[in-house]
């Protein structure tokens, strides 16, 4: 199915979630707002303007979220009174965010090339920082682990012992990375570079099945030559292990599974760009965000839409599937 929200989206979206443990969705915007969407009900639940555009979001759980903006700012949002505090704010523009609920620490990073850990058990927030020799391109956060895309290389930490990360590495031969996953019930993460190309590297706990390698996401050949597309974000299905969607800069969503490497499933392509991807909580549902992403000069600008297909009855066997409206 396709939903239309009830108010338009006025500039690009930056992140969709979908909540811990119902099938609200949450939208931030470039338009400074953030959105509550009752999927179910078909129903825009809350929309609470900012002062500056949102740029990331999380929820902290089904009743509160928080977003960061580009006055460096991170908002807590209450989602059923509508009322809006700020928890802190960075030197510069606020750009990642991400939550654990094992912890109870709200984790950000901005333009200040800080990443910022938000004790989120006192009334007023205290924090701990560390000061990166780099910009944070993208984070993920699950469980007691945060993973953090910095240019190149990939950095894991223990949030118990924030010290320095328990690993690094470079992940794609020196590629771009745009955007990091964690794989649910697993050890690991894939990360997603601006040449299309995709790094898994998952342990599993309970099997000596461990994954690694590279691939090409999105190979586009136009003429004989290829053209390099960014892969913007990666989601994890909660519901088939292994399973995983990727979202390029050129509108196409895909389905993999990462034990075979095989492509499960295609949809056709966005009349925008995939900005975010997010699956709910029992891999049912997958939500598609298709927004310009201010990467590109000559990037379409078609008002942002949010997309929801119904994932749990694909023929994962099939690797094309129809759009349903």
């Amino acid at each position: 199915m396709e939903v239309e929200l009830e108010a338009e989206i006025g500039d690009a979206i930056s992140a969709i979630r979908f909540a811990p443990h119902s099938n609200n969705l949450l939208i931030s915007s470039w338009d400074s707002t953030l959105r509550l969407y009752d999927v179910d009900a078909s129903l825009l639940r809350l929309q609470a303007p900012s002062q500056a555009p949102l740029l990331d979001c999380c929820f902290q759980h089904d009743a509160v979220a928080f977003a960061v903006a580009s006055d460096g700012f991170i908002r807590r949002y209450d989602l059923h009174s509508g009322h809006v505090e700020a928890v802190g704010s960075h030197d510069d523009i606020a750009t990642c965010i991400g939550y654990s609920s094992e912890t109870c620490q709200l984790i950000t990073s901005g333009f200040d090339k800080k990443l910022v850990m938000w004790d989120m058990h006192m009334e007023k927030a205290s924090s701990c920082l560390r000061s990166l020799d780099a910009e944070v391109d993208s984070l993920f956060v699950s469980g007691f682990n945060l993973t953090v895309a910095i240019r190149a290389s990939v950095h894991v930490y223990d949030l118990r012992y924030f010290d320095k990360p328990v690993q690094s590495k470079e992940a794609l031969n020196g590629s771009h990375l745009r955007c990091v996953s964690s794989i649910p019930d697993a050890e690991g993460f894939a990360v997603g570079s601006v040449d299309g190309r995709v790094s898994l590297q998952i342990f599993y706990p309970s099997s000596s099945n461990d994954i690694r390698y590279i691939f090409r996401c999105h190979p586009k050949s136009k003429d004989g030559r290829h053209y390099l597309v960014s892969v913007n974000d990666i989601a994890f299905s909660p519901l088939v292990s292994g399973a995983f969607a990727t979202g390029d800069n050129e509108g196409y969503v895909t389905i993999w599974d990462a034990g075979s490497r095989k492509r499960l499933v295609e949809f056709p392509r966005y009349p925008n760009s995939v900005a975010s991807l997010s699956y709910n909580h029992e891999g049912q549902l997958l939500a598609v965000a298709s927004s310009h992403t201010y990467q590109e000069a000559n990037e379409l600008e078609k008002s942002p839409r949010i997309f929801i297909h119904k994932v749990d009855n694909i023929d994962l066997g099939s690797i094309s599937a129809s759009r349903s409206t």
